[in-house]
């Protein structure tokens, strides 16, 4: 009995051997066999992974459920603008570009072929500038980093008490975060390469107001409404809500406003040290990083000289249309003013009429879910006229688009503007593409020049469609499109001109006089916004131009069979990227 029982061990003993080596052999099979595709998504979604755990600000913007995509565990963080961080950003590029190397891309899914051929062009672009990080600038009056955050701490979602507690780490994390960048400003500083004394005092000016009245301070206004809401739905009791109010007034005046009180102290240190008041091209390798900047920021490829003919030549386009349309509308110049000085009208009837006909040129998406809130008056100062908060790609909600009182336009001005930013403009642009069930990396993609370009491509067609909701003549609609055309063209050629010819401020103001803007105070603030923000105009105007070009490659190739409604369905269905992936994957629809 006993040997019997012996005997029954080994074999079952021996079957497990069997079994595991069998798990084994199945697994290297599985692994060894694994489809392309599948291959790819895992590096891509950990690319993703990596990308959003290292900024919680990112991380909270994008996604609202994050353990769904594995991110468990996070550390809190703002980010690391040491030089050391830039140098080791660039080691960890190469690993990745030599790691997407390694993919076939014949044998990936078409959108997979996309993302390998956004991230081939990404990865080798920014690879080009890796050694030239010091030329870029993280600071700014307009989108700098110390201008942007307190509007994002202050439009920060609470979804649950947790993020009320990755909200406080954040605050306490912008010392630390505000430190490397005095140290990348001070290295800078070394290199010949810091701002200049007119740019470092408007940033000082701005970051002293900041900290001026710290118990009326916006974020605390802003915070102790939220947290109120909060009480009044029940999520929170009396005393936490009191709790919450006392430490986050605690961790502004020891945490947020001794950092920006020290940021204005070590640029004030800095300043005198700065060499250049111009553009990037008075800079050494400033002709390049700006090139680059075109590329990467952008999404256009083409050379500078090619994009400055083309400007030039929209330009001569412009002002020929303007004379065209003056000629057959002699008392168009006079009545202009009258006629466009029509009643204000309610941004949701405005957003309501636009969403229901541009159904005839572009592709349904329902939105019922939409929302216009009022930029809350202290912060009406830094913010644009009206602008559009992305929700996370895990909900598409909320969807709110914020108007700023304070900006003086007019009626017709606030259409377009809810065109560019509602329908069909970023907001429709965003939740048609979210609803395509793409890859996540593609949020980390940001690709500028086709996001801000499609949004202004469609704000210049809404010019037509507000002729009809405001009664206003289709020629006084069309006067004040080219108008706001040759603004733009006339902004982007002057960044070129700064950025990569070497004007200084007096051929900038010259060549504005020509155009009519002779007061030497918004000559000045012009030419300062764009030293400031390099290609930042032409994010907006050459991405529609591009979009504009695709449009007519598409009117030729289809000619009388040409659909306005598919072309634009096509282009949003294949998403942002690079004008050249762009234009490779809308020809093959066609």
């Amino acid at each position: 009995m006993k040997k019997f029982f012996q005997k029954k061990r080994r074999l079952l003993l021996f079957g497990s051997a069997l079994f595991f080596l069998f798990g084994i052999c199945f697994f290297c099979f599985k692994s060894c066999f694994i489809s392309p595709d599948a291959q790819f998504e895992q590096f891509t979604d950990k690319l993703f992974e990596n990308e959003l755990s290292s900024n919680t600000l990112n991380l909270h913007y994008t996604l609202a459920n994050p353990e769904k995509y594995g991110i468990k565990e996070k550390e809190i963080s703002l980010g690391d603008m040491s030089p050391e961080s830039f140098e080791k950003g660039k080691e960890d590029l190469k690993k990745l570009q030599k790691k997407l190397n390694s993919f076939s891309p014949e044998k990936l899914s078409k959108e997979n072929q996309i993302i390998y051929d956004i991230l081939r062009l990404s990865f080798a672009t920014q690879l080009s500038a890796a050694d030239d990080y010091l030329l870029a600038e993280p600071l700014g009056a307009n989108l700098g980093i110390q201008a942007q955050l307190p509007v994002l701490l202050a439009e920060y979602t609470f979804r649950s008490l947790d993020d009320i507690k990755d909200y406080f780490s954040l605050l306490a994390s912008i010392p630390q975060y505000f430190k490397s960048i005095v140290r990348f400003e001070t290295e800078k500083s070394k290199k010949g390469l810091f701002m200049s004394d007119t740019t470092a005092d408007r940033i000082i000016e701005q970051c002293n107001t900041f900290v001026e009245n710290t118990e009326t301070n916006y974020l605390h206004t802003m915070f102790q409404e939220r947290v109120q809401k909060l009480q009044e739905e029940k999520q929170i009791s009396k005393k936490q809500a009191s709790s919450y109010i006392t430490m986050h007034q605690k961790l502004l005046k020891e945490s947020v406003f001794p950092s920006y009180s020290l940021l204005a102290q070590e640029l004030e240190h800095l300043k005198g040290t700065g060499k250049n008041k111009n553009g990037l091209s008075h800079l050494p390798k400033g002709k390049s990083y700006y090139s680059y900047l075109i590329k990467n920021d952008v999404g256009d490829y083409r050379s500078i000289d090619e994009i400055e003919k083309d400007l030039y030549q929209q330009l001569l386009q412009y002002y020929n249309d303007v004379q065209k349309l003056s000629q057959e509308n002699p008392a168009l110049p006079e009545s202009l003013n009258t006629e466009t000085a029509v009643e204000m009208v309610e941004p949701e009837k405005i957003l309501a009429f636009l969403q229901d006909t541009i159904t005839k040129d572009f592709p349904a998406l329902t939105v019922k879910d939409y929302e216009v809130k009022y930029v809350p008056k202290a912060i009406e100062e830094f913010s644009s006229p009206a602008f559009y908060l992305t929700p996370p790609i895990d909900t598409l909600n909320p969807n709110t688009i914020y108007i700023n009182k304070g900006s003086s336009v007019s009626c017709p001005e606030l259409f377009t503007t809810l065109a560019h930013e509602g329908f069909p403009g970023h907001l429709y642009q965003t939740l048609y593409f979210g609803k395509q069930n793409a890859s996540p990396i593609r949020s980390c993609l940001s690709c500028s020049g086709y996001i801000e370009g499609w949004a202004t491509f469609v704000e210049d067609r809404s010019y037509r469609y507000a002729a009809d909701f405001l009664n206003i003549s289709p020629a006084s609609m069309e006067f004040l499109r080219l108008n706001r055309c040759i603004s733009l063209c006339l902004y982007s050629l002057l960044d070129i001109g700064i950025h990569d010819k070497g004007w200084n401020f007096t051929a900038v103001s010259e060549i504005l006089s020509s155009f009519g803007v002779t007061e030497e105070d918004v000559c000045h603030e012009i030419f300062q916004y764009i030293v400031e923000n390099p290609a930042n105009y032409l994010k907006y105007y050459l991405g529609f131009l591009n979009f504009s070009s695709l449009e007519n490659t598409i009117r030729e190739l289809e000619g009388d069979a040409f659909d306005l409604k598919k072309f634009h369905k096509n282009v949003l269905e294949i998403g942002p990227a690079p004008f050249p992936v762009l234009k490779k994957y809308l020809l093959m629809k066609y």
